[in-house]
């Protein structure tokens, strides 16, 4: 053999050698990098291995241990399993070089809205292929067909039903809540009757029958510009036109019904009633409280583990606020309902005619949000959990977290050109006569300055509120799949008191 070969023969195999030696090197890496002391690296959540070894993905009775990559990357061999790896590890480095993590949301992280982005479907049903294995309890195999049949329908994952299998939460559960919360209600002492109205006022509503109370403010009527002008920043094609709208004076709870509220209602009656509202109730017709049918228990822990007493009660339907309603009217004698968007609009506006009842302008919030901070609990001080409402302060009429917090609930069917059909002048309007969604306004924990406009203006989405519910029938009391949903009541003035 010549020289030239066996100097090519020589650079083949020594390329050769060189290409496997860096092939096991690369191997090495890839799979040291795939490792959980490797994440954890610069991945530097404080609670993220603590919770993970609580979970069932580590503690459990088979023994069986998931690492990270397992769920947190694509199935091994794809295409999407190296880009999604890239992408990820680029994205914790510089995160890890940039950020401090007591600035992170560590609780948004935690939150199914950003677990659907960073757990993978395939990657959970490459381990769990049989969804209905022996042992599995009824629930389960009601659940598990459910997803089965609706997986396309509702873009369901494992982790909407699951989200604590990797990362054990103790504040988490997705099933019915067999019994409620004692705690949050007073039952040491109960009112024997209602507060009585004499004069167009704030007033201390007293509930007989429980120990419990709603503040009530006084929001006296008057004339104002429905909706926003079209050079408001941010504003969406459902705010307008402006009308002039005229509302009759009422009173509004100065905050939203709270959970040692709504646990009242609740705990006083407690069925399985199936039967609408509208059909049981006539207001000053019935005396009976039994004709109020009740809610049955919620699915999972409606609360979300934030804590209940004077927190915003959240996750009940329009259906569940509306009964609460009527309860309420029941026990003290009163009108109380949910309030009209009208009514709802005039009353978080407080006299105002701006974007917010306070000084400022949607852009500037974006740099100094001092004083947007004061008086709404929304995405940039809310920590993605609702606040009780002690910490803000309230708009001209008295009203605290009207623009966040949660959405509230306003007795009007939606329509996005519900103001198109309205008579500029209208008096105490009542929004479209049928409808498939209602109407929902003040913006949430979660949503930006923009949403918390005092015009903004939102819909329930039934369906998509209640994917991940299993039940046959679903819940008319709870829904699965919102959290930032409540509402607050207004009460009608008695003719004797009208001003």
């Amino acid at each position: 053999m010549d020289k030239n070969k066996r100097k090519y023969w020589l650079m083949a195999v020594g390329g050769m050698l060189l290409g496997v030696c860096l092939t096991l090197v690369l191997s090495s890496l890839y799979h040291k990098s795939s490792s959980n002391d490797f994440c954890m690296s610069c991945h530097y959540h404080p609670d993220s291995d603590a919770t993970w070894k609580l979970s069932s993905h580590y503690n459990n009775p088979s023994g069986t241990k998931t690492d990270c990559a397992a769920c947190h990357l694509p199935p091994e061999g794809s295409i999407e399993h190296f880009t999604v790896k890239a992408k990820t590890g680029l994205r914790d480095v510089w995160s890890f070089l940039t950020k401090k993590k007591e600035d992170i949301d560590w609780d948004a992280k935690g939150e199914l809205d950003h677990a659907t982005h960073i757990v993978f479907n395939e990657s959970c049903k490459e381990c769990h292929i049989n969804l209905l294995p022996d042992g599995i309890t009824d629930e389960g195999i009601t659940a598990h067909l459910y997803y089965q049949e609706n997986e396309e329908k509702y873009d369901l994952q494992c982790i909407s039903c699951h989200l604590n299998a990797g990362h054990f939460n103790p504040d988490y559960q997705h099933s019915a809540l067999k019994s409620i919360v004692e705690d949050v209600i007073d039952n040491l002492f109960n009112y024997s009757e209602p507060a009585e109205l004499t004069s167009f006022s704030n007033f201390t509503e007293t509930v007989p029958g429980t120990g419990v109370t709603l503040s009530m403010v006084a929001v006296p009527g008057g004339t104002f510009q429905m909706g926003s002008d079209k050079k408001e920043p941010f504003r969406a094609e459902d705010e307008g036109p402006v009308r002039n709208v005229t509302v009759s004076s009422f009173f509004m709870g100065e905050v939203e019904v709270t959970w040692r509220q709504y646990w009242a209602f609740y705990k006083d009656t407690m069925s399985e009633g199936r039967v609408a509202p509208e059909d049981v109730y006539e207001h000053n017709s019935r005396t009976d409280i039994d004709a109020v049918s009740g809610p049955t228990p919620p699915f999972g822990n409606p609360d979300q583990g934030w804590g209940m007493g004077d927190r915003p009660a959240i996750t009940m339907t329009y259906y569940g606020a509306q009964t609460f309603c009527q309860w309420l009217s029941l026990k003290t004698g009163k009108t109380y309902r949910l309030p009209t968007e009208a009514e709802w609009e005039y009353a978080a506006r407080g006299g105002s005619s701006t974007p917010y009842f306070f000084d400022g302008k949607t852009k500037k919030f974006l740099k100094d949000t001092t004083t947007i901070n004061t008086y709404v609990i929304y995405d940039k001080n809310s920590r993605s959990r609702s606040h009780t409402p002690s910490e803000v302060k309230a708009n001209p009429f008295g009203l605290k977290n009207m623009l966040g917090n949660v959405m509230e609930y306003c007795s009007d069917w939606y329509a996005e050109d519900a103001y198109s059909k309205l008579s500029d002048g209208a008096v105490d309007p009542k929004g479209p006569e049928v409808g498939t969604e209602h109407v929902v306004r003040g913006g949430l924990y979660s949503a930006d300055a923009s949403r918390v406009r005092s015009a903004a203006r939102d819909h329930t989405r039934h369906d998509e509120w209640l994917k991940t519910d299993p039940q046959m029938p679903k819940s008319i009391w709870w829904y699965s799949d919102v959290k930032g949903i409540g509402f607050r009541v207004v009460c009608e003035v008695p003719e004797e008191i009208k001003q």
